[in-house]
């Protein structure tokens, strides 16, 4: 996930009442018009549950940014 995701999953899941479980996240935030990228992002939580957003935004698998080299040193 960027930071640009982050930002969306964020805002997809303002106004939702935690503790919530990851099938109540995806609900809400496809309620919300979350688009195709956050949804998919958030299928990919563990099915537990999440205290707050925060915990939420944390869990979803981060990915590099742009043309960032994803972990790997640059020589």
């Amino acid at each position: 996930m960027t930071k640009r995701d982050e930002l969306r999953v964020d805002k997809a899941l303002q106004g939702l009442d935690f503790p919530a479980d990851r099938d109540q996240i995806i609900d809400f935030a496809t309620d919300r018009g979350a688009d195709a990228e956050t949804l998919a992002a958030l299928r990919s939580l563990p099915a537990t549950q999440f205290a707050n957003k925060d915990d939420v935004v944390q869990a979803v698998p981060q990915e590099p940014e742009g043309d960032a080299p994803g972990g790997t040193a640059r020589g």
